[in-house]
Order: C-alpha cells, then structure tokens, then sequence
C-alpha cells in the first residue's frame, strides 16, 4: 500500500490554553531551563577543573550533565517560546527529528544511570578489584555502549513511524512530538505498531529499573559489613542516585510501560522527566555529594579570590 503524506506540519496544543497560565508558565520554564544550563555545566567545569574526571563515579557523572542539557534542549526551548505563541507548530521533519532526540537522549541517560550504579556496586562490593575492573578502558567502552544502545532505541522508534501515513488531523496534544500522541494522528491502524513500542521502550525502562533496584538492594546488604563512616560515605552517595532513580524512572514507567494509549495528565508527568529531572540532577548530586562541593569550593575559591589562594 502506497503511503500517503498530507501533513507537512503539526501543531501542539501545549501545555495550557489558558494565557495567564501560558504566561506564568513561560517565567518558570524560563528559570528551570536557565538552572538546567548552569546547573549541569557547573558539574561539567567543576568535575573538569578538579580533576575528579579521573574517577569512573565523576567520569560517568560529567556524561549524565552532558545528556542532561542535551535532553532537555530537544524540548525545552521550543516549549518555552511556543507558550507566548499563537500558533504552535512544528514541520513533519522538525517532529521527526525532536522524537528522535527525545528517545536517544532519554534512553542514554537510562543507561548510563545504570552504568553508574554498577560503578558503586564494584566500588562497594568489590574495593580490591575496583580500579581493575573499572579501569579507563572498560569505562570508555561502557559510555560508548550506553550512546549506541540509545541511538538503537531511537532509530527503531523513529523507524516506526516514519512509513505510517498522516493524511488528515494534524493536532498533538502535547508539547512536543513523543511516540504516543503521533501515533494517534496516523491514518492507520497502529496497533501492532503500539505493541512494539510499548515493547522496545518497556523493555528498556523496566529491565534497567530492575537492575538498578537489583544493584542498590545488594549494595545496601552489603553495607552491614563496613565501618559506620563507610556506611555513612556510601549512603551519601548512592542515596543521590537512587533519588535520581526514583524521580526519573518513575514518570518513564507511567509513559511507556502501558499500550499505546494517551492520558490527560501526559504532558505533566512528561514534564518531570523532560525539565525537572534534569534540573534535579545537579543540585542533588552536589548537596548530597561533599567531594563535589569541595572541588567547587576550591575551584570557586580560586576564581573569586585568587590574592587569598595565592597568598
């Protein structure tokens, strides 16, 4: 069957019709993406400039800054200007692209978050054999293996939708383009279409969250062995990740660990996920982190009052 292709455009509904909310709205996103820049590139310069790269918890977390800013870039801005807008629209191509980038980056940080609590398992449960086992090498491989497993994921959804045909409603009720309100739009029937990607995204999200449950219960038992201030470093720690865990798996499950269907409160738990989540990231890593606030302090010193520093 040829594929027929009328829709050269789509147009959000976003997140309120109401303009004063629209309005307060654009104030607050404003100021949780202008956190989200600064936040995560203070993470990136500090872990940077302080040398904490060296270590594979840092290694990993300069990343997950970096796929933080790149996520929430996808669909920030263009959410941000469309709220002062009268007509939100995006190209057929432009929507392509922002689902696209929704799922690489998202499925990214997925794994690397995953990365990142076998890191703490080795570091907790295995200290003899860590700088071993988590050498420069094998870190290096594993960041490449979280980007291509990301880049997997997002071509086959795209892959998906790109053959369907859109020949008649072209209004999303959302705030950007994700897997679920485009399908809805398509002129045929979807369903096989939804199972598998209810299948690709669910097994994704719901494997990795079991591992990471899986990881953090062993590493949790394991605590009972160690030393009262070991127990109280490793807390710190691995409690800001679990926190992240928590804040960022929980909305993803609710989206894509269900049939192809779509709710009302769709763009709110897409918020968590898309803009709070990767606002959260760098002030929970560093208030629950006293390395990170020390490599801040220092380098902040430095820059602030470089005569004291030197004296």
């Amino acid at each position: 069957m040829e594929k027929i292709n009328n829709v050269t455009e789509f147009i959000f509904w976003g997140l309120s019709q109401n303009l004063e909310v629209e309005e307060v709205c654009f104030v607050v996103f404003s100021f949780f993406y202008t956190v989200i820049l600064l936040g995560n590139l203070l993470i990136m310069l500090t872990i940077y400039r302080g040398k904490l790269f060296k270590s594979p918890m840092y290694f990993f977390l300069s990343y997950l800054s970096f796929v933080d800013i790149c996520y929430s870039s996808v669909t920030a801005p263009k959410m941000i200007v469309d709220l002062l807008a009268k007509s939100k629209t995006i190209s057929y191509v432009g929507c392509m692209l922002q689902l696209f980038g929704v799922h690489f980056f998202g499925c990214t940080e997925i794994f690397i978050l995953t990365v990142m609590a076998y890191d703490r398992y080795v570091a907790i449960c295995k200290p003899l054999h860590y700088t071993t086992i988590m050498g420069c090498d094998r870190c290096n491989k594993m960041l490449l293996g979280t980007w291509i497993g990301g880049f997997l994921h997002s071509i086959i959804q795209v892959a998906l939708v790109v053959p369907l045909p859109f020949c008649g409603p072209n209004e999303i009720d959302h705030y950007f383009c994700d897997i679920h309100p485009v399908l809805k739009l398509a002129c045929t029937d979807t369903y096989i279409v939804g199972v598998v990607v209810t299948a690709n995204s669910g097994t994704i999200a719901l494997g990795s969250f079991v591992i990471l449950i899986i990881s953090y219960t062993i590493i949790l038992v394991s605590l009972r062995k160690h030393s009262a201030e070991s127990r109280r470093k490793a807390l710190s720690t691995c409690g800001s990740h679990i926190a992240v865990v928590i804040i960022f798996f929980g909305p993803c499950t609710f989206m894509y660990m269900r049939p192809d269907t779509t709710f009302s409160e769709d763009k709110m738990v897409a918020v968590f996920y898309t803009i709070i989540t990767p606002m959260l990231n760098p002030l929970i890593y560093t208030l629950r982190n006293a390395e990170v606030k020390n490599a801040m302090k220092r380098l902040w010193g430095k820059k602030v009052f470089p005569e004291a520093n030197g004296k």
